[in-house]
């Protein structure tokens, strides 16, 4: 009888002892830095940050409530804005832009987006549609403003101030660790000024042909034409009298 409890208290601590000996290495262990994205880590919530190497381990930062690990995509991502522009003349416009960029500095994006490790992370969320916000479109609103304040709208190219654009927008975002792969802009007019555009157009085709007055007397046409309300007013219907019945 008491070999057997002997027995069985020798296996408790030998189960204690062999617990107690793995419980530190569980709470080191560390995952790997993928290949697709840049890790970073702060163990002095986010005064300063590290760089692991894809394939090297990472550490958890256990007991260290100031350590945060946050993953970057390293591949290209989408991002869009729409805002209001003012062109020479002060003509009023909306544009839509859209774009590729990638995040080539990952040490100097985290500077600018420093919300992004305020939690710990491991994927890629919506979170970074703020980023886009804060850091890639501000940077596009500037140069696109710039820029558009002294083009005509009748004249305008976008995919002429595309190519013009993109070398100033990624100046501007070269120091924050964002590289724009490409962008495409679309201007959204009122009908007024789209109206506008069409008639300086259409005037420019008929006097590179010499039918200038042909062209605006197409043109004047067009503009009555659009004036033109057709009413049709249905009379209403008399009701017979029960009487004439």
């Amino acid at each position: 009888m008491k070999k057997t409890f002997l027995r069985t208290q020798l296996k408790s601590l030998t189960f204690v002892g062999l617990f107690a000996c793995l419980l530190p290495v569980s709470l080191s262990s560390c995952d790997y830095a993928k290949a697709n994205v840049n890790t970073l880590v702060t163990d002095d919530c986010g005064v300063n940050w590290s760089l692991i190497e894809a394939g090297k381990s990472v550490p958890k930062g256990v007991g260290n409530p100031c350590f945060y690990k946050v993953t970057i995509p390293d591949y290209p991502m989408q991002g869009d804005s729409h805002f209001k522009v003012v062109f020479a003349e002060n003509v009023l416009a909306s544009l839509d832009v859209s774009y590729d960029y990638t995040i080539t500095n990952p040490m100097s994006f985290i500077q600018e987006a420093k919300y992004l490790g305020k939690t710990n992370t491991t994927e890629v969320s919506t979170q970074f549609e703020a980023a886009e916000n804060t850091v890639i479109d501000k940077r596009i609103k500037d140069a696109v403003r710039g820029r558009l304040s002294k083009e005509d709208v009748v004249t305008f190219s976008p995919s002429d101030f595309e190519d013009l654009l993109l070398p100033e927008v990624n100046k501007l975002l070269q120091p924050r660790g964002v590289t724009v792969n490409f962008l495409s802009l679309v201007p959204v007019y009122d009908e007024q000024t789209a109206q506008a555009v069409d008639v300086a157009t259409a005037m420019k085709i008929y006097s590179s042909k010499n039918l200038e007055k042909l062209g605006e007397q197409v043109i004047a046409n067009r503009a009555g034409a659009s004036r033109l309300v057709v009413e049709n007013k249905l009379e209403p219907t008399p009701v017979a009298d029960e009487k004439e019945k």
